[in-house]
């Protein structure tokens, strides 16, 4: 496996998780892999479909921490292990993502869209009563409104997070037709210099493709893109690395001839 590095993982600490923070970190030493970044969720005013999950996308950050340095210091010989935060991106809650973190050293900062107009994607609602090209604007226009007016982050998370879940998933999806507002995203992350992150995930939500798909990871290298992470979004200890060799190929095939890591939220570039 040619990349060594997974900065997109969750553990227990996030409330779509039921896996211990150890349990990842030694799946990731037996994987081989040199460098992880945790990157819990924080979500505040999600939107939950049941009253007894509320809270669940929020985190008790001491408690979070302690446990990774916990960690850092007793795995120091076999891995290096980073701080980091996904943080779920509204326009709405500016104010308390910024105090949020500013109040942490974080490594690494994703920003995700996980809502979009008060609803997530995740659920079939999302997509009801309407064309699934117009749901998927609908999102893409909500992560532009976020790049531009929230920039707390390192790397924008799974950009097109939304093909995970409609009905028809990517089969009908393309960069193209929605080339306008992805080319807005794209240049806004730019001109802000910031990155994005190539997610396996959606090798694993069988799309046959990462997040963002391979046309708007060429895309974003074209318009002078060099900070790109990788992160397989794992939740359990079997999706950690998942499908990095073909994260390897996508890259070289797009152009790069590096990838990223974070460390005190200064980008390292490591050589494919």
């Amino acid at each position: 496996m040619a990349i060594k590095t997974d900065f997109h993982l969750h553990s227990s600490f996030s409330g779509d998780s039921n896996t211990p923070m150890e349990e990842m970190v030694q799946k990731a030493i037996s994987l081989g892999l040199t460098h992880i970044c945790f990157t819990e969720h924080y979500d505040p005013d999600y939107i939950y479909s049941k009253e007894e999950d509320q809270g669940c996308f929020e985190i008790n950050t001491d408690s979070y921490l302690y446990d990774l340095l916990n960690l850092k210091a007793k795995y120091s010989n076999d891995i290096n292990i980073r701080f980091g935060i996904e943080l779920g991106l509204q326009p709405h809650i500016k104010r308390d993502l910024a105090i949020y973190y500013k109040a942490h050293e974080f490594d690494f900062i994703i920003g995700s869209t996980h809502i979009c107009n008060r609803k997530d994607p995740y659920y079939p609602s999302f997509f009801e009563g309407r064309d699934e090209d117009e749901a998927h604007h609908e999102y893409f226009e909500s992560v532009l409104e976020s790049v531009k007016k929230l920039p707390y982050f390192d790397v924008y998370g799974h950009l097109d997070y939304v093909v995970r879940y409609g009905p028809t998933k990517n089969n009908n999806y393309t960069y193209l037709k929605h080339k306008d507002v992805f080319d807005k995203i794209l240049l806004s992350i730019l001109e802000q210099e910031k990155g994005i992150e190539l997610n396996t995930g959606g090798f694993h939500y069988g799309l046959n493709q990462p997040n963002p798909c391979i046309d708007i990871l060429k895309r974003y290298k074209e318009l002078g893109g060099e900070i790109i992470t990788i992160g397989s979004d794992a939740h359990t200890p079997d999706k950690i690395g998942y499908s990095f060799d073909k994260a390897s190929d996508i890259l070289t095939e797009c152009g790069f001839k590096y990838y990223t890591i974070f460390e005190g939220r200064v980008p390292e570039y490591i050589k494919l």
